[in-house]
């Protein structure tokens, strides 16, 4: 079937919204326009996507898949469109994803130093989506942390870095030098199971009103330092592997130049390079 991203655009406005007036009024439509095409669109697809009540509107679960996936459909049509333009003016432009803490500026440096006609474009990653720019095109390069969904990826290994735990200053364990797995066994610990929070400044706000700890590399930790917050090192748990990754199917001269030079900018450790199908 071919889906009609005039109406795919509404839903989404409406699930943002969660109410079909302030949508309409977004859209600059009328309301029962805006009714009569989302209603098509779920005849379209053969399913329900809301549920209706008279103050507003809840997604289904196909409703919350559609958006997700929607999201991820506009981001690669807007950055596809993005590259036509370009092309039409001629312009050379680099986008370098970076995963919080990490640094790349180092390379960003050395790259623009060789080809000072690409506009390079930093772009700060999310926790829960690292790799989500990489295949739909809002990324070029990724300076990432595993683990990450490597499919359809090339990566090359760089470096690695030790975990710490964060503690509010005045928890018991912020008093030692250092920690173990075993010592943090019935502490909150603040991840994707426990709460997603939205930022790292949102964790780091979260830990300092002792609503939990958290265990992260240590560089994200020295990119939030703060006089209520310590971290001590975590002695037997696994390093993070630092690497840069490409889509597999990358062949654009600009984006293999600089996964050159970054990884031998970046590198402290041998390239090790994995690609998976």
């Amino acid at each position: 079937m071919d889906l009609d991203l005039r109406k795919l655009r509404y839903f989404v406005a409406l699930a943002e919204h969660g109410h079909f007036g302030r949508a309409a009024e977004s859209l600059y439509i009328a309301q029962p326009v805006l009714s009569r095409q989302i209603r098509a669109l779920e005849r379209e697809l053969g399913c329900p996507l809301l549920t209706r009540t008279t103050r507003s509107v809840q997604l289904t679960t196909a409703g919350r898949q559609l958006q997700e996936e929607a999201r991820v459909l506009f981001a690669t049509v807007d950055a596809g469109i993005r590259r036509v333009h370009e092309a039409d003016r001629g312009v050379q432009r680099l986008v370098v994803g970076f995963a919080t803490g990490l640094h790349v500026s180092q390379a960003v440096r050395a790259y623009a130093a060789t080809s000072p006609d690409v506009q390079i474009e930093l772009l700060p990653l999310k926790w829960w989506e690292q790799d989500a720019p990489l295949r739909d095109g809002r990324a070029d390069v990724g300076y990432l942390r595993r683990p990450f969904d490597e499919t359809g990826l090339r990566s090359v290994t760089i470096g690695s870095e030790p975990k710490v735990a964060c503690l509010p200053v005045t928890h018991p364990l912020a008093r030692r030098r250092s920690l173990t797995l075993a010592e943090l066994e019935g502490e909150r610990i603040l991840d994707a199971h426990a709460r997603r929070t939205s930022s790292a400044e949102e964790k780091f706000e979260l830990i300092a009103s002792g609503d939990g700890i958290a265990v992260v590399p240590l560089s994200v930790a020295r990119s939030y330092l703060r006089p209520d917050l310590v971290h001590r090192p975590v002695t037997d748990a696994e390093d993070v592997e630092t690497c840069l990754v490409v889509a597999r199917d990358s062949r654009e001269r600009r984006v293999l130049d600089f996964l050159a030079v970054a990884t031998r900018t970046l590198g402290t450790a041998p390239v090790r390079l994995s690609a998976v199908d």
